[in-house]
């Protein structure tokens, strides 16, 4: 089960289907994983006082994951988003709030599931499985203008 809780009510302001993306996105990077997880779609200070009790960062961020204890299977963990940094994000990169969100919620899930970022071989192997996943959900490569700059 995939629960999903809006917070800020910006989300559907916005963005009135924000439900159904999220419910699409994370049952997409979930594949064929059972397990229960939620989606919290709150403000940038709510994410922030998230960041700085459980991460020693004291600024709000795009996306934050929490995995569940072993123990608490099926539930396999939290994924909380704010809205205004998301937003701001989207409009900078020159992608639609949808798209971003998506994202984001696949990549906050695919942490759930246990892949990280830490280094340069477990992030490019981390942003194929999101490119795969969002190309399903015909969501372009987010990844696409960074590699373009890189190059």
């Amino acid at each position: 089960m995939i629960e999903i809780e809006v917070e800020d009510a910006a989300w559907t302001t916005a963005l009135p289907d924000a439900e159904a993306v999220v419910l699409r996105a994370a049952t997409a990077a979930l594949g064929t994983v059972e397990g229960d997880l939620v989606v919290l779609l709150t403000d940038d200070a709510g994410v922030q006082d998230l960041n700085a009790r459980f991460r020693d960062k004291d600024r709000p961020t795009n996306v934050l994951s929490f995995p569940a204890a072993e123990s608490a299977f099926p539930h396999l963990g939290d994924v909380v988003l704010g809205y205004a940094y998301c937003a701001a994000e989207a409009q900078t990169q020159g992608k639609s709030l949808s798209d971003h969100l998506s994202h984001l919620v696949v990549h906050g899930v695919l942490h759930l599931l246990g892949r990280d970022h830490e280094d340069d071989a477990e992030a490019e192997e981390m942003e194929a499985e999101e490119r795969e996943i969002l190309a399903s959900l015909g969501v372009a490569d987010p990844y696409q203008a960074e590699r373009e700059t890189t190059a």
